[in-house]
């Protein structure tokens, strides 16, 4: 995904947003793939 900065706000911090989503969408995937660690390990000991 690029931002294309030229039709945006001068103030707006496009390097740092970017920054920022990329961590989040790390942040999603470690929660999605330890929920699925945690379900598995359920299905397996629990049950």
């Amino acid at each position: 995904m690029r931002i294309d900065p030229s039709e945006g706000h001068p103030a707006m911090d496009y390097s740092e947003h970017e920054r920022t989503y990329k961590l989040f969408l790390k942040g999603t995937i470690v929660v999605i793939v330890t929920v699925i660690a945690i379900m598995g390990f359920m299905a397996i000991f629990v049950a």
